[in-house]
């Protein structure tokens, strides 16, 4: 897929033509994998790129709080500086900011589509424990099926909290485990006793399905919504 640097609006000849074109041919991308129904990393990136333009338009600095890991400390530099000798220039300052004004706006109703779906996926989960939940549920297993709910996916889970702007936030690591066939024999209760067996370091683990009856993606779409929505279902349990 077609990427943009983090500087892309304000690289070479600062063109709104040149600019806008090269905007456009990156959101074509982007829809497309929309309609597909693949949300990552497209969404997240559109956001990233998104919350540059805003922080830049209202003279801020850039300092990426949803994606600290986008940015090192020397591309935050070079974006501030940038700022700094395009603003002395009356005549460049208004051609990048007719070109942040269009991006932004561009940006953001790709944001709107894709918020659309992640909303839509998320309201087709069904999640709920696997037996008895223990008191900590920071570690566990969850079980990720689709569709006809034949085939299991196995993932690890640990929860971690971070904090920002004096708030606590509940991150999720995930690790893939293995893959199950549901029947009589694999049920959920038993594949939860094989994990069990096989991993005497998680003695007792907390264990949630999530399933949907639709059929997406999985590392584009499921995976990632399903985490998000894991982590929010823990969080309102505790």
């Amino acid at each position: 897929m077609k990427t943009l640097s983090e500087t892309w609006f304000a690289e070479g000849y600062i063109d709104f033509e040149l600019k806008k074109y090269t905007l456009l041919a990156y959101l074509q991308q982007v829809n497309q994998y929309f309609t597909e129904s693949k949300l990552y990393p497209q969404l997240s990136d559109v956001i990233f790129h998104y919350n540059n333009l805003h922080a830049l338009k209202e003279n801020k600095k850039f300092l990426q709080e949803q994606f600290p890991k986008k940015l090192t400390g020397i591309q935050i530099e070079k974006l501030q500086l940038l700022y700094e000798q395009i603003i002395e220039d009356d005549e460049l300052m208004q051609e990048l900011e007719d070109i942040i004004t269009f991006s932004a706006d561009k940006l953001k109703t790709a944001i709107s589509s894709g918020t659309e779906i992640y909303e839509f996926v998320e309201d087709k989960l069904n999640i709920f424990p696997v037996g008895l939940v223990p008191l900590d549920t920071h570690e566990g297993y969850f079980f990720l099926s689709e569709g006809s709910y034949r085939q299991t996916l196995v993932y690890q889970y640990r929860l971690s909290i971070f904090e920002k702007h004096d708030e606590k936030y509940r991150a999720i690591r995930t690790e893939y485990v293995s893959e199950w066939e549901r029947n009589i024999v694999n049920t959920y209760e038993n594949i939860k006793a094989e994990l069990l067996r096989q991993n005497k370091d998680l003695p007792n683990p907390a264990v949630y399905s999530i399933e949907t009856e639709l059929t997406f993606p999985i590392s584009e779409t499921l995976l990632p919504v399903a985490k998000r929505s894991l982590v929010r279902y823990i969080s309102k349990a505790a």
